[in-house]
């Protein structure tokens, strides 16, 4: 009998610790979030993207807005996650935390009409997103309000002072101060009013301190400025100004007196004569200028100056980028390594472009491999489409490097660069099959895709976030290229559905700037075989032929 009772004892222990033991670990899937949208949104300067910037490493979300709308009840307009991952907001700022959104959503239109978007964005505000773990987010909003005073003959800009409310304009010494024209005066920003408006009246008398009550737009409240306007002691125009040099043409901008003509002289340097800038070539707003200095020669050192009135401005120079190559553009250096898997670099040779083989070379072959069959010269890239036996595979080469993140992909793009290209040129050619497969989470425009052609892509993008952009195609967390990335500056994509007929086809891409003030980091080149790889759409057979990629300076 004792015997039994300890067989029986030992089992229930046993069934016991299986009861309460759990080895199986909960798989590890990052929340993040991948669009952030508010009302007002607007880029960081004038003409700067208006998005989001979204940091997945530091989870982090920075962005601006205008002086239209009220930083303590802002309206988030879209905010979108990751794939299975639920949102809590802090409480503490919600306007309504009852009623905000527990996930993400494209757009208003998603929600109910009684849910309640807006927050106190004062301070940087936390979101908790939680899939099997929880993970913080910050997301930090800066309100910008442009401040702009334009009085008749101004000299330079306005001095602002925001904690005593005062303001100090300089005119030039002949200006009448009790008569003085006001083209602008937008001391609540553009959407704020001022009481009494002088832009209102044909001049404006300044003799004297001028009281304002100004009032921003979100608020009924008025508060009292002080403006004082003074002459300048003397009549030389004042002017400054700074270069921003590039690869082939320089950007010159800088401040002048109102109602002033900037004339832009420049020459390289060590030169006897100047060339004059062509005034078709120079902006004037106000007390400021931009003027675009063009056909320049790379690696080289100018000299300019901004003369007003006859009158020589001070000699400055600025030294040109130069017209950097992309390496191995023409595709003609190759490896094989262990037998096995294409690289497309010669030999001991630092990698500069990335290709998936890494993922997918042992199991279904190379997916980016030389070709010599038809060349334009020396050797070519074949990028083709492949079934890898549970997904599909499509032919590609970038700038950056790849990784396997278990049976997805995990990609840099992105090698060190600092030169201005104005063009990428290449040839090309593409034998298309239509789409026969599709991933797993799409997106709505790629549910219903089966059948439809599938289309070959190159895009090359510049630069200056802090380090390369990370592409991750795994459908839990995929986070793919955004052409609308605040850290772009330039940007072109070719795109074709078409099968090519008669040979290679020579297509150039213009880049288009989308900012001219800051230098790039990093050089994006990117062409695959079908443009919706990352989502594994595509048409298997799909085949592109590339050779000479080559970057223009012009």
């Amino acid at each position: 009998m004792t015997k039994r009772l300890t067989i029986l004892y030992t089992l229930v222990a046993m069934l016991s610790a299986c009861a309460i033991r759990n080895d199986i670990p909960y798989p590890v899937v990052e929340g993040t979030i991948t669009a952030f949208e508010t009302e007002g949104m607007r880029g960081e300067t004038v003409g700067n993207a208006t998005q989001a910037t979204i940091n997945a490493k530091t989870r982090t979300v920075t962005l601006y807005v205008d002086d239209s709308v009220d930083l303590q009840k802002l309206k988030i307009t879209k905010l979108t996650l990751s794939a299975n991952t639920r949102l809590k907001a802090d409480s503490t700022v919600c306007v309504d935390f009852g009623m905000f959104p527990t996930m993400g959503f494209e757009s208003l239109d998603d929600l109910p009409l009684s849910a309640n978007t807006r927050m106190d964005f004062t301070k940087p505000v936390k979101f908790t997103l939680s899939t099997y773990q929880d993970y913080e987010w910050t997301v930090n909003v800066t309100q910008v309000i442009d401040r702009t005073i334009e009085l008749e003959n101004q000299v330079g800009k306005p001095i602002i002072d925001l904690q005593s409310r005062r303001v100090i304009v300089y005119v030039a010494k002949n200006q009448p101060i009790n008569q003085i024209a006001v083209t602008t005066f937008d001391l609540g920003g553009v959407h704020g009013t001022v009481d009494p408006d002088p832009t209102q009246f044909d001049t404006f008398d300044f003799s004297g301190p001028r009281q304002f009550y100004v009032s921003y737009s979100w608020e009924e409240v008025a508060y009292p400025w002080t403006v004082y306007v003074y002459n300048m002691v003397d009549d030389t125009p004042s002017t400054s100004s700074t270069a921003f040099a590039m690869t082939t043409r320089a950007i010159v901008s800088g401040s002048i007196q109102n109602g002033k003509t900037p004339v832009v002289e420049y020459k390289k340097q060590g030169s006897a004569s100047w060339s004059r800038l062509a005034a078709s070539n120079v902006a004037v707003k106000g007390t400021s200028f931009t003027a675009e200095i063009k056909k320049l020669t790379p690696a080289t050192t100018y000299s300019y100056r901004v003369n007003v009135d006859d009158q020589e401005g001070e000699e400055q120079q600025f030294t040109l980028a130069p017209a950097t190559p992309l390496t191995n553009g023409s595709l003609d250096d190759w490896t094989l390594v262990n037998d096995k898997r294409w690289d497309p670099c010669a030999e001991n040779d630092v990698d500069f472009w990335g290709t998936g083989n890494a993922g997918s070379a042992s199991f279904i072959g190379n997916i980016t491999e030389p070709y010599t069959d038809e060349v334009v010269k020396g050797k070519a890239a074949k990028l083709q489409t492949k079934w890898a036996l549970i997904k599909l595979a499509a032919g590609n080469i970038f700038t950056g490097d790849f990784q396997l993140d278990g049976l997805n992909g995990l990609l840099h793009f992105g090698r060190p660069f600092s030169a201005f290209p104005s063009a990428l040129k290449f040839y090309y050619q593409y034998s298309m099959m239509p789409i026969d497969k599709l991933g797993d989470n799409l997106p709505e425009f790629l549910a219903n895709s089966k059948g439809q052609p599938d289309t070959c892509q190159v895009f090359i993008a510049l630069t200056d976030n802090a380090e390369p952009t990370e592409i991750r195609n795994n459908p839990n967390n995929r986070k793919l290229f955004d052409r609308n990335d605040p850290g772009i500056l330039a940007f072109a994509e070719f795109t074709s559905g078409n099968s090519t007929k008669g040979g290679y086809q020579e297509v150039i891409l213009p880049l288009e700037y989308r900012a001219t003030n800051r230098t790039p980091k990093w050089l994006i080149v990117v062409a695959s075989s079908s443009k919706y790889g990352d989502y594994y759409v595509g048409g298997v057979g799909s085949t592109m032929l590339l050779d000479e990629l080559e970057l223009l300076y012009e």
